[in-house]
Order: C-alpha cells, then sequence, then structure tokens
C-alpha cells in the first residue's frame, strides 16, 4: 500500500511504500506504435453504430493545443513548487522551468570554462514570472471556481465556468497533494492527465486544461457532464423504467468508447457504471484514467491489481502479468449483464468470492475450456461448476433478444483469447436488430446529476461499493434456473 515512510536506523528516511499499481512502468510509444495510432485518431468505427464526425472533433481539440503544449512540457518538470523572494521580500510561488534551469542552472560557459562571478554589488532585476508560470497563471485566469461538488482523499470537484463566458460550465477536479509519494502527485492523477491528453472521442471525457494552484495541488479542466452516471439510473428501479433499446443505447457509446482506447494502445482498467458519466444531450462519457496504462509490448509485466473487483475478468483474478484488452471487454459485459438485471452481476466480497461467483455464474476455468489456465500463479477454484450454455443465459437476459444475449456471452467467455474484441463487438449483428438503439436526446435521466457527478470524479479508481454490494451479492441464485 502506498502509504507512510518509516524512518531508519541512523535518522535517514526510507522511501515510501507504494502499491503495484504505482509501480507498474509503462513502455513509450514505440515509432510504429505511434504510427498506427494517427492512422486510427480520426477514423471511423467499424460496423453499423452511429459514428461521431471527425472533422468536427479534430476542430475543437485544436483549441487546446497551446494549453496540452504546455501540460506536455510541464509534467516533465518537478511538480515542486519553488519559492523565490523578491527585493522586498515578497515570497512568489513558482513551477520550475526549463527556461530557468538554462539561465541559473549552470557555472561554465559554452567552452567549458568558469563564468566569472559577478560583483555582489552588481544590480539586480526584480523578479519575473518565467515561461510556465506565466502560462500557468494564463490558464488560471480563465476560469472561475464555483460551488464545491464532492471532497474525499484523493481529489476535491467543484463546478466551474469560463470568466469570459459563463454559461460554459466545466468540472474542475482539484487533485489533492499526496505526503507519500516523493513528488506530491499520485500516479493516479499523473495517468489520467497523460491519457486524457491523448485520447479525443465525443465518448470520453474531455480534458479542457490543466493548472497548477497555490497550494501546489494540480487542477483538471473537464466538460461538465450534469446528468449523474449510469448507475444512478440502474439503481433508481422505482423511478426509472428503460428497457432494450435504451441498453442498446447507452451500450454502443461504451463500446465505441473502449474501441478508441484499444485503437490507441490505452487500457482503460476501471469500466463500470459509475465511471459512465452522462452529458445534457444523453451521450455517455467514459471517465476516470487513474487506472490506464498503455500497451505496446506483449512481454511487458503489468499488474493484475486492477479494475474494480465486480468488474475484474478471472484472468486478472489469477494473477496474470500478460494480458490484453480483452480484461476491458470482460468490464463492458459485467455492466452490459447489470444494464438487464438493475443489479451487479457478480459482487464477491473478495477476491476468493469473486472467483466463486465467476464460476458459478459462468463456469468453472479448466484445461478444457481455457488452455493453459492452471499454469496462472494464483489459479484456484472453488468446486466444479459446468460452462453456462446460451439456454441458461436466454432465462436471464432474454429482455435483449437472442442476438443480444450472444454478444454478452462473448464478452464474458473464460479464456480471454477467445473473448470478442471491442471492434467485433461493433461489427455484431445486434445492432441491426429490432429495436434499434434510442436517440441519445430521448434516454432516460434522472435529476440530481451534479452532486453524482462530484462524487465520481472525487473517488480514488478501484473503488468498491461494498454498502450496495451487501444488498444485492445474496439475491443472485446461479443454480435455480438450468
Amino acid at each position: 500500500m502506498a502509504g507512510e515512510s518509516a524512518v531508519a536506523a541512523g535518522g535517514k528516511r526510507s522511501l515510501p511504500q507504494t502499491s503495484a499499481v504505482d509501480r507498474e512502468q509503462e513502455l513509450p510509444p514505440t515509432r510504429n506504435r505511434t504510427r498506427r495510432r494517427l492512422k486510427y485518431r480520426f477514423t471511423n468505427p467499424p460496423g453499423p453504430v452511429p459514428s461521431f464526425e471527425p472533422s468536427v472533433r479534430a476542430a475543437s481539440s485544436g483549441a487546446n493545443n497551446c494549453t496540452r503544449s504546455w501540460v506536455a512540457a510541464s509534467m516533465t518538470l518537478s511538480p515542486v513548487v519553488t519559492t523565490t523572494q523578491s527585493n522586498e521580500g515578497t515570497s512568489i510561488r513558482a513551477i520550475g522551468s526549463p527556461y530557468k534551469n538554462l539561465a541559473s542552472g549552470t557555472n561554465s560557459s559554452s567552452n567549458g570554462t568558469p563564468k566569472p562571478t559577478p560583483p555582489t554589488s552588481a544590480p539586480t532585476l526584480p523578479p519575473t514570472l518565467d515561461v510556465a508560470e506565466q502560462m500557468n497563471e494564463e490558464e488560471k485566469r480563465k476560469y472561475v471556481k464555483g460551488k464545491k461538488l464532492g471532497e474525499g482523499t484523493y481529489a476535491i470537484v467543484f463546478l466551474g465556468h469560463l470568466k469570459s463566458n459563463p454559461a460554459k460550465q466545466v468540472a474542475i477536479k482539484k487533485i489533492k497533494v499526496q505526503k507519500e509519494y516523493t513528488e506530491g502527485m499520485a500516479p493516479d492523477a499523473v495517468r489520467e492527465l497523460k491519457h486524457l491528453q491523448e485520447l479525443s472521442h465525443p465518448n470520453i471525457i474531455s480534458l479542457q486544461s490543466v493548472f497548477s494552484s497555490k497550494d501546489q495541488n494540480l487542477n483538471l479542466v473537464l466538460e461538465f457532464l450534469p446528468l449523474g452516471d449510469l448507475e444512478m439510473l440502474i439503481r433508481d428501479t422505482d423511478n426509472v423504467r428503460y428497457g432494450a433499446a435504451d441498453i442498446k443505447a447507452w451500450m454502443g457509446m461504451l463500446t465505441r468508447a473502449v474501441w478508441f482506447c484499444h485503437e490507441s494502445f490505452v487500457l482503460h482498467r476501471d469500466i463500470k457504471p459509475n465511471n459512465l458519466l452522462i452529458a445534457a444531450d444523453g451521450e455517455v462519457k467514459l471517465a476516470d484514467f487513474g487506472l490506464a496504462r498503455s500497451f505496446a509490448d506483449p512481454h511487458q509485466n503489468m499488474t493484475s491489481n486492477v479494475i474494480t473487483r465486480w468488474y475484474r475478468p478471472p484472468e486478472l483474478l489469477f494473477g496474470a502479468k500478460h494480458y490484453s484488452g480483452a480484461v476491458d471487454v470482460w468490464s463492458v459485459g459485467a455492466v452490459f449483464a447489470e444494464l438487464v438485471m438493475r443489479a451487479p452481476y457478480m459482487p464477491g466480497n473478495n477476491e476468493l468470492d469473486q472467483v466463486k461467483l465467476i464460476c458459478e455464474a459462468i463456469g468453472t476455468p479448466t484445461e478444457d475450456n481455457w488452455p493453459g489456465v492452471t499454469k496462472l500463479p494464483e489459479y484456484t477454484v472453488p468446486g466444479q461448476h459446468p460452462v453456462r450454455g446460451k439456454d441458461w443465459y436466454q432465462m436471464r437476459f432474454g429482455t435483449v433478444g437472442a442476438d443480444g444475449v450472444d454478444l454478452l456471452m462473448k464478452t464474458l467467455l473464460l479464456d480471454p483469447k477467445k473473448r470478442i474484441t471491442a471492434r467485433d463487438m461493433l461489427r455484431h449483428p445486434w445492432w441491426h436488430s429490432d429495436p434499434k438503439p434510442t436517440r441519445k436526446q430521448d434516454l432516460p435521466r434522472k435529476g440530481g446529476g451534479e452532486e453524482q457527478v462530484g462524487a465520481d470524479l472525487k473517488r480514488r479508481p478501484g473503488v468498491v461499493d461494498e454498502d450496495r454490494g451487501s444488498k444485492v451479492a445474496r439475491k443472485l441464485d446461479f443454480g435455480q434456473k438450468k
């Protein structure tokens, strides 16, 4: 666990302990990988699912080029804020700048000879903000913070708006400095910032800007999504009614988001209903990239301690260190099942209980249905259960039709190599069948979304709502119907 530093003998402070996710290293994009990403960046997804308009999106994202360039530059610097003193003794808080380092970080000339030390009586210039500071101040002045939407140990979320256009609302996510990390910024925050800069898609939450505040906290300016999240709609069985056409519309938006992430060589690794936020026009957007990572080398070790437990695939529960986009597809299938049942499909109380529920609901993983599974480091199964057939799924999920059941089954295959890909999901016949997806502006909605968005954005990635799990965990009887 990331936590407190221990004081070692001799008075020296040891490095803080970090989780497997924090220690996980990402490979930089290769030349070929970058080329492929550009190839798919503004192409339409396959299949009949309605696609986005790349030219419009590309133009809108271009407006933030200056901001994003500064973000990329500032991420290479130390986030530690320094203090400089003016002649009058006033403190100026400054983020380290490469320009400052070039100007003052060396004391030798270009030919290697030491520079003469200036006389102490030489006049000093009044302090001025360096380039990075100026850009940071300019970005900060563009926005006005409003009411607090939510606060947790990880972040505080504010409603804000553009100073030049008060009607343009944003969500400002202020990520708190984490003292247990040597550079003050949690790896979750670094990942989220990195991947939101890379991914621009109508079904992925948009990063508008970023700036540092005086208290050294990083502020992410995100698009404001006022209608809450998908979990709100799933849970409110008394007031919210939805059917197969609505489920198809929501699943289409989620699948396009996951397809785009995978085409951009990004694994989300925390897909669940409360990370699917809803815009004012009804569009569903994938949020919370705190556990996301790039993937390029199939031989690179990755941590298995990711994805919220109820949506975690069996290969991660068995300790796999090499995996693919199939882990996200399993989570998509679990969300699909939850939309139909209006309750979490496999809400395990712990990892062992999660494996037990998967065995009961899907079938026990064996060498027959998943070659190589017994070689995974943490493979253990509590008894033997048959792999469920189509009739079993049809009795429980028949409201989405035969094609919908077929797609669901393909997302929840035990063997990740046999699991359907996000690209092939978009080619599935379900999208052609009746009923057609509901138009986004006609989808069910619910009030009180502002507070829910605040709760979602402040939450640390990978957290399970244990309260909700205890209410539904034993309502699911997987043995009643054969």
